[in-house]
């Protein structure tokens, strides 16, 4: 499978004109009978050796790490690091191979991180809570820096967001550190970031609204970090896992999950609602619950929010229009075409 920046690649390299790139993306949309932008494309695999290469990166990491641990908390993660670094010359660098590319990444940051926790929990093995506040803000900002460099050299789309998370968790330790009983309040920090990562997925986006460079594969990872820290805070300030929930907080929850999904129509993302799926099945689920489907309750849940998924994927396409059509002008020229250009 080939990725629009895949392809994007493929006309600056000379490999295709401009226009073939042009007549290919057309044909798949209309194959597809939707706009390329609506597919939401990613690379994740070039062909099953990348789940085979994953799967001896992980057994090479894994075996580096318990070794390095044996001899210092700090060493595992080192170890990790250094060989991830070194692993991404080639299968990064060089064969471009997707899935292993992610996974170094992901293992290079991890490596870091783990790193500095192993260090400071071997120098100051009894810690404070605030001293552990700026602790981790400082491990957050060496992940971050360490995502920074990484991006850097390998440019792999996962990077910015692995590098947001950590500036989001330099941000939570430092107010931790500052205002120590903020932490039992910690959900709306969190949701704020991830509104602020949200903003930063959509300059990626707007700046390449027709999807077609590696800018669109940065803004889909970054629009999968942001989902889960805005979902999350929401739901848990609403106690939706708490206690058995009554009627009035799951009608909120569903009149929540429309509105996340009118945002992933507008934005032409989806990655709000599979973040929010869990909370509003279980919202349903309360519902049927108190009507006194009890035993089917469950059974009732799935085939509602099942049916109502595939009806907003089928009709994706007219409804994002309207969603659409009801915003300025400006801000439609910024946001993905509804329809295939011609």
């Amino acid at each position: 499978m080939y990725s629009e920046s895949d392809i994007d690649g493929a006309v600056a390299a000379g490999a295709i004109s401009p226009d073939a790139a042009a007549a290919l993306r057309r044909h798949v949309a209309t194959v597809h009978a939707a706009p390329a932008v609506d597919e939401e494309h990613f690379r994740l695999l070039t062909g099953f050796n990348d789940i085979f290469v994953s799967i001896a990166i992980a057994l090479l990491l894994a075996a580096l790490g318990q070794i390095g641990f044996s001899i210092s908390h700090a060493l595992g993660g080192a170890f990790v690091a250094g060989a991830a670094w070194m692993l991404a010359f080639y299968f990064t660098g060089k064969r471009r191979m997707a899935l292993p590319s992610i996974l170094l990444l992901l293992a290079f940051v991890g490596g870091v991180a783990g790193g500095l926790i192993g260090l400071v929990d071997t120098l100051w093995p009894h810690i404070s809570d605030t001293e552990g506040s700026l602790a981790a803000s400082v491990v957050g900002l060496a992940s971050a820096g360490a995502a920074w460099l990484h991006w850097r050299r390998f440019m792999v789309p996962i990077t910015v967001a692995a590098g947001a998370a950590a500036l989001v968790a330099v941000v939570v330790g430092l107010l931790t550190a500052a205002f120590p009983d903020i932490k039992y309040g910690v959900w709306p920090i969190l949701l704020v970031c991830g509104v602020g990562v949200f903003a930063l997925a959509m300059r990626w986006d707007m700046s390449d609204p027709k999807r077609e460079t590696r800018r669109a594969d940065v803004a889909f990872w970054l629009h999968l970090a942001a989902a889960p820290m805005i979902a999350h805070p929401i739901f848990q300030m609403l106690g939706v896992f708490n206690n058995e929930i009554g009627a009035g907080v799951a009608v909120i929850v569903l009149a929540l999950y429309l509105l996340f999904a009118g945002i992933a129509l507008a934005v032409d993302r989806r990655a709000l609602l599979v973040s929010s799926l869990v909370y509003v099945l279980y919202a349903l689920y309360s519902l049927f619950r108190s009507a006194g489907a009890v035993e089917l309750g469950a059974a009732f849940t799935a085939f509602v929010i099942g049916s109502a998924l595939l009806t907003l994927s089928a009709f994706w396409q007219p409804m994002r229009r309207m969603v659409v059509g009801w915003l300025s002008q400006p801000m439609r020229l910024r946001l993905p075409p509804v329809q295939q250009p011609a």
